[in-house]
């Protein structure tokens, strides 16, 4: 039984360390071969990213050796693939080499497409990546009074990341003691300042006591870097000093230029985890089509179905779990506080009043990461 996972991100790491453990005998015995392909040898910790923007974490501590992190029995290579042939049962990779496999894990992650909204890229600064933090950081340090602005594009990883940052903006200038030479105004694309309602039913208000100014179902059209406007489909625009923007999101592009779903997202069975019309391949974190947040929790616990699963087929021949949707984030709320959210399928999340505690434990979790993708925690 060959079983590959392409992608070694939050999810693949989870699955593979998981399977590698629980088939340990089958591995032994030449029964079972685990392979990862990774596009690189290096494992980012995202949500960081957002800390780095704010001068809380350095770019150094984001990182760890993808090797250091997988059990030595899993058959590592930084390869990444270029095309799937599905109904041969294989892949093939940049290197030229073709893996064959009889069980397939997709587990690609997402990507930032800017360039799609005219003007974005150019006009705008974001936290998506390494050298978009340190960049928005510079603009930070160096931005004196006027409107820092946000705009939001759907989809993205992390839903709450927005609300987040607006709230580290906020006591971010006023340690600086300039927050009352700054407007904060944030931009949201439905009728709520955020898609999940009891989120914001919480945020609104929470908002309202910071001074941050919203508007919403403001899609953003176009950014004109030259004049510092943002107009949106609705026919409104946004005028801005420093604009801060959540890119819109697509699926990896191998998983565009092999057709394997719209936007890059692949068609997935929201219980069984399974491609749809492919049931020896399953898909798992952002690179799904199924209903719930782009986020690092919901690829971890899609990887746990996905392993129960496996190993079962291997064991008994049926599998055994069917993901519940289950998500939980937290959500900072400033430099010293923050809240937490937890939802399934069938439940909303309830938000509690921020607490320092909250915070303190999520500072705790970005290095208890480590021991999570290893399957330690």
């Amino acid at each position: 039984m060959q079983i590959l996972i392409v992608g070694g991100g939050t999810g693949g790491t989870i699955l593979g360390n998981s399977l590698a453990r629980r088939l340990a005998n089958e591995i032994r015995a030449g029964k079972v071969r685990i392979t990862l392909l990774s596009a690189s040898d290096k494992h980012m910790y995202q949500p960081g990213l957002l800390y780095v923007a704010f001068g809380q974490m350095t770019p150094d501590q984001l990182y760890r050796d993808e090797a250091s992190l997988l059990e030595s029995s899993i058959d590592f290579h930084v390869d990444p693939v270029t095309e799937f042939h599905l109904d041969r049962n294989e892949v093939k990779t940049g290197s030229g080499k073709t893996y064959a496999y009889d069980l397939l894990v997709i587990a690609t992650g997402a990507r930032i497409v800017p360039q799609e909204v005219p003007g974005m890229a150019e006009g705008s600064e974001n936290f998506y990546t390494e050298e978009g933090a340190l960049r928005l950081h510079k603009r930070l340090m160096e931005f004196r009074g006027g409107t820092v602005a946000m705009v939001v594009s759907l989809p993205h990883k992390c839903p709450v990341a927005p609300i987040e940052a607006m709230f580290l903006l906020h006591d971010f200038f006023k340690a600086r003691n300039i927050r009352d030479k700054v407007k904060l105004q944030y931009n949201y694309p439905v009728n709520h300042v955020h898609a999940t309602a009891n989120v914001a039913r919480w945020a609104k208000p929470e908002f309202d006591k910071a001074g941050i100014e919203y508007e919403t179902l403001f899609n953003v059209r176009e950014v004109d870097p030259v004049k510092k406007i943002v107009y949106s489909e609705e026919g409104t625009e946004c005028k801005y000093d420093l604009l801060i923007a959540i890119p819109p999101h697509r699926g990896m592009e191998m998983v565009e230029t092999n057709n394997l779903g719209l936007g890059g997202w692949i068609p997935t069975d929201r219980f069984k985890l399974t491609m749809n019309d492919h049931d020896n391949v399953y898909v798992i974190g952002d690179a799904t089509n199924i209903p719930v947040s782009k986020t690092g929790s919901a690829a971890h616990f899609e990887a746990e179905v996905a392993s129960d699963n496996i190993v079962s087929v291997i064991k008994t021949g049926v599998p055994v779990r069917e993901y519940d949707g289950r998500v939980y984030c937290f959500i900072e709320a400033g430099f010293d506080r923050a809240t937490h959210n937890a939802f399934d399928y069938i439940n909303l999340p309830e938000l509690k009043p921020p607490t320092k505690s909250v915070h303190w434990f999520k500072v705790a979790y970005n290095q208890m990461y480590w021991s999570t993708v290893r399957g330690l925690l």
